[in-house]
C-alpha cells in the first residue's frame, strides 16, 4: 500500500450507491422493455451495500484473493495481506463504505474475464512505474464509482448522448457494464503511464479517463461494448 488515506476521498466520497440511485424514468427517451429490463437490473444492483457479515460477500471478497493470489494462502477478513491487493487497510470491508457491492463484482469479473489484464495492472507489470503508485483495488471502487456517474445512473433518467446510448449498448449485453469497468481500469493505467503520474494527480487521471469514456460512448458506431475504441485494451 501506497500513499495516505485522505488521497482516495477526493473523488469518491461516502455516500453510498444505495443513496445514489434513485427511480428511473423514460419521459424524454422511449425504451425498449429489454432496455428498461436491463437498466433496472443495473440499477438494483447499485442498490446493493457490501455486507462483511454476509455470506456471500464474504465469499466474493476470497474469490478475489485467490484469483489474485493463487499462490498464496488466504488470509482472514481482516489482515495486513489486504494491502498487497491494494486496500488501505487491513479490513477491506472499511473501503467499501463509499461503494457498493457492485465494486467487488467489477472486480471480480475483471479477474475472471480478463486475468491477463487484471494481473497486469494488479502487479504493476508495465511501464515506467512511480514511486508512489495508485492501491490498486483502491483505484477499482473509484472507477466504479466514476461509471456510475458518467453514466447517469444515479439521475431520474439519462439526458446526455453517451449515457442513452450506454442504455442502448447494455440493452446488446448485459455484462456491458462490468466490461466498461474493465475498459475504464486499463485507460487509466495507459493514462496514468503516458503522464508519468503519481499519486497526487489521480483525481486527474480519472477525470481524464471519464472524459475519454464520454467521448467513445457518444460514437454513433458504438452498438455494442465491444464497439468501443478501448476495448482493443483488454487481453485475457
Amino acid at each position: 500500500m501506497v500513499g495516505n488515506r485522505s488521497w482516495f476521498g477526493g473523488l469518491l466520497n461516502r455516500s453510498t450507491f444505495r443513496r445514489q440511485v434513485i427511480g428511473f424514468g423514460s419521459r424524454n427517451f422511449d425504451f425498449t422493455p429489454l432496455q428498461e429490463e436491463r437498466l433496472h437490473k443495473l440499477k438494483d444492483r447499485l442498490g446493493i451495500p457490501f455486507d462483511e457479515t454476509r455470506p456471500d460477500h464474504q465469499e466474493a471478497l476470497k474469490a478475489l484473493w485467490q484469483a489474485s493470489f493463487p499462490e498464496r494462502e488466504q488470509p482472514g477478513l481482516v489482515s495486513e495481506q489486504w494491502k498487497d491487493m491494494g486496500w488501505q487497510g487491513a479490513n477491506p470491508s472499511t473501503d467499501f463504505r463509499g461503494c457498493g457491492f457492485i465494486s467487488l463484482e467489477n472486480l471480480l469479473f475483471f479477474a475472471r474475464t480478463y486475468p491477463g489484464s487484471f494481473k497486469r495492472l494488479l502487479h504493476k507489470r508495465d511501464g515506467e512505474r512511480a514511486a508512489w503508485e495508485y492501491p490498486f483495488a483502491v483505484a477499482g471502487l473509484n472507477i466504479s464509482y466514476m461509471l456510475v456517474q458518467l453514466l447517469e445512473l444515479n439521475s431520474e433518467k439519462p439526458k446526455s448522448h453517451h449515457a442513452i446510448n450506454f442504455i442502448r449498448v447494455l440493452s446488446e449485453d448485459e455484462e456491458s457494464f462490468d466490461v466498461l469497468f474493465c475498459i475504464a481500469f486499463e485507460m487509466m493505467d495507459a493514462q496514468w503511464l503516458a503522464r508519468r503520474a503519481s499519486y497526487m494527480q489521480f483525481n486527474e487521471i480519472m477525470e481524464s479517463t471519464k472524459s475519454q469514456l464520454e467521448r467513445e460512448l457518444s460514437l454513433d458506431d458504438v452498438h455494442r461494448i465491444r464497439d468501443l475504441p478501448a476495448y482493443n485494451l483488454l487481453f485475457k
